[in-house]
């Protein structure tokens, strides 16, 4: 096309859309058939109703049941990675926090990717590095085995799809997002809840190997569906650095941002260690711990529910900050439990607030950014800065529990001690925004 022609109205010129005043190259028509075509096209204010947005929200919902309901999960193969192994804990611990690792940080860049119209391309290479790694988990038979599928492969998956997805799904809601965005957090805990019953019901029958495939194939089915019918709504912002920078300058996104890296250097110690703190300091049964897990993530679902619905009420950070403190405060209960009994009550209490944290700061985020083009980078920048918090975390909490010779006590406290320190930051975010109305929507 000459550049003197006029385009249509609406249209963008094929090979204009993707690199401007570049030659088109093999990779840029690829590159143009994965893309949003309708760039031109304002599609107007996010929906925030109607079977399209929620049914994304459904859609991303399952997203999160195979990344993080499958990290969730971890729990389970921490106890059995220890046990068939005879790895210190801590040293198993680093195959879960990698993967979480990888998630998080590589948001910086899917997340942006999804902003400039690669979502589809993403999610399906993502989807197919994932399912590589839970498969070939399956084959692991050492530690370094693991160490590369569960850890290194799967997390690189999970972070192509998991970030990009939850971009996209906050770009259909403003009233209801913080609840959309919690519907689909609730992926967490039904993942949470389907994969370690798989776990519990196929394990002594047909051993690791195929219990793990089990795994895999349900998360197949699950990717094809929402590979299918996700679909982007707003057309790709071509223009802008990878990484937004600027965003840092704002005092309440650096805030949140600090705030979220203390909050998850804590939240996953217990869903890490409340499996063998039941067995090694209460005696426990396996069934036992296995179920305390499961019960733990089930409660995560109204957990994520009811706080973001009332955060579309009153305001994301105004339900983020009790929530906080509330989750600190039994991290340093959990100190005095030395029943069984106790330890349910600890599970259901904790597994409630902590997955509260977890389906409010996505919500938290999103509420800081005004341009919904922008929320892709924003986001994934922000779990890019809690994906060192999630790789040191769980390891630091297993060295802890080595150095006080198996006693949980110093972990404990490091994980109360850091949520504490995420509460004041947190509060510290708000007053920046607002300054000291308490009554402020926030």
């Amino acid at each position: 096309m000459n550049k003197d022609e006029e385009a249509e109205p609406g249209v963008v010129p094929l090979g204009e859309e993707i690199l401007e005043k570049t030659p088109t190259n093999t990779l840029t028509k690829a590159l143009s058939q994965v893309r949003t075509r309708d760039s031109a096209v304002d599609p107007g204010p996010p929906p925030d109703r109607g079977f399209t947005a929620w049914s994304h929200a459904i859609l991303v919902h399952l997203v999160i049941f195979n990344t993080w309901g499958y990290i969730n999960s971890f729990g389970l193969f921490q106890t059995y990675y220890v046990r068939t192994l005879h790895v210190p804990p801590s040293a198993v611990s680093w195959v879960g926090s990698l993967q979480i690792f990888l998630t998080f940080f590589i948001g910086t860049w899917t997340g942006r990717a999804m902003d400039a119209g690669f979502f589809k391309l993403f999610f399906v290479v993502g989807s197919i590095v994932q399912l590589v790694g839970v498969f070939m988990t399956s084959l692991s038979t050492r530690y370094w085995h693991l160490l590369l599928a569960q850890g290194i492969c799967t997390g690189i998956g999970n972070g192509f799809v998991f970030v990009p997805s939850v971009g996209l799904l906050s770009t259909y809601f403003l009233n209801n997002r913080a609840l959309a965005l919690g519907l689909a957090a609730g992926g967490s805990s039904t993942g949470g809840l389907v994969f370690p019953a798989i776990a519990e019901r196929l394990l002594p029958q047909v051993g690791f190997a195929w219990t793990v495939r089990v795994m895999g194939f349900v998360m197949m089915g699950i990717m094809v569906i929402c590979g299918i019918f996700m679909k982007p709504r707003l057309p790709p912002r071509k223009s802008g650095p990878i990484v937004e920078w600027s965003a840092f300058s704002e005092l309440t996104y650096l805030l949140i941002a600090l705030t979220g890296f203390l909050l998850f250097w804590a939240v996953y110690f217990a869903f890490y260690y409340l499996g063998s703190f039941a067995r090694d300091t209460l005696g426990a049964s396996q069934s036992t711990s296995i179920n305390l897990l499961l019960t733990m993530n089930g409660v995560g679902l109204p957990g994520r529910l009811i706080p973001n619905y009332i955060a579309d009420r009153v305001g994301p950070l105004n339900v983020f900050i009790p929530v906080i403190i509330i989750t600190s405060m039994m991290l340093y209960c959990w100190t005095a439990v030395s029943s069984i009994a106790g330890l349910w009550a600890f599970a259901v209490v904790y597994g409630t607030f902590a997955a509260g944290i977890q389906g409010l700061f996505p919500a938290v985020v999103s509420s800081l950014t005004d341009d919904p083009k922008k929320a892709g980078v924003r986001l994934g920048m922000a779990f890019s800065v809690v994906s060192f918090a999630t790789l040191s975390g769980p390891p630091l909490g297993g060295a802890l529990i080595q150095r006080d010779n198996g006693d949980y006590l110093y972990g404990q406290i490091f994980a109360g001690t850091c949520m504490l320190a995420g509460f004041v930051t947190c509060l510290f975010a708000r007053f920046a925004k607002v300054g000291k109305p308490l009554r402020a929507r926030v």
